[in-house]
């Protein structure tokens, strides 16, 4: 099966929708479906709900989708680098559930393994249990958290097959694994694509099983988050 769309574009012209929730891989601006992210920008979908380690910059990333006030409620782990994310939040025009980093990566991995809820020790005693159900194991308290299942996943890799099976590299690896799993439709932003059969089976990082459509981007930007420089 050939998984392969010729643009971004035409990967998110049937499948997106308003209201929809969206999960999107990447830490900070490392390993982010640049195109994809600008392809969603340009569908004109609204109250959209984004599934996210963190809201993109001020012009780029989720920021983007910020701008445009396509974005109605984040699921989100840090959003400290987004000016704009913070007066829409400040003046309530934005939904925000804070996440603890883990938590946020196993509720994405759960979603994708068919898991509806976990336990975890983390955020007890803080806002993140508000609400939630507590549970006692061992003489320990626990929250539940849920499962996320993403309408549509958008993922970066560096390399695909045409079966979709992804391999990434190093530091751009971050939450897209988790992200893959757990989109009904995972779209994959790749560097670089190559017959069936060329990728190493130990090689691969997600199983073509999760990927539905896959989409080359050969030169992404790769911005820098913050740049630090040293004196000489």
């Amino acid at each position: 099966m050939n998984k392969v769309y010729p643009d971004a574009r035409a990967a998110l012209s049937d499948i997106v929708q308003d209201g929809q929730t969206i999960a999107v891989g990447g830490f900070g601006l490392c390993g982010i479906p640049e195109q994809l992210i600008l392809a969603l920008r340009d569908t004109g979908a609204t109250g959209l709900t984004a599934v996210s380690n963190n809201a993109g910059v001020d012009g780029w990333g989720l920021g983007l989708l910020l701008q445009t006030r396509q974005i109605r409620r984040m699921i989100s782990s840090y959003v400290g680098e987004n000016k704009e994310f913070e007066r829409q939040y400040l003046a309530g025009e934005l939904e925000l559930e804070f996440t603890p980093q883990g938590t946020l990566a196993e509720r994405m991995r759960a979603g994708g393994a068919g898991i509806p809820g976990f336990y975890t020790k983390t955020g007890v005693g803080t806002l993140v249990a508000e609400g939630k159900e507590h549970k006692e194991f061992e003489g320990q308290m626990y929250i539940l958290e849920r499962g996320i299942v993403a309408d549509v996943a958008l993922v970066k890799a560096w390399k695909a097959d045409r079966a979709g099976n992804l391999v990434y590299r190093k530091t751009a690896r971050n939450f897209n694994p988790m992200v893959a799993t757990c989109g009904r439709v995972t779209v994959a932003e790749v560097e670089e694509i190559v017959e069936v059969g060329q990728i190493d089976p130990d090689r691969i990082d997600t199983p073509g099983i999760y990927v539905q459509r896959v989409v080359v981007n050969a030169t992404p930007e790769k911005r820098i988050e913050q740049r630090t420089v040293r004196a000489g």
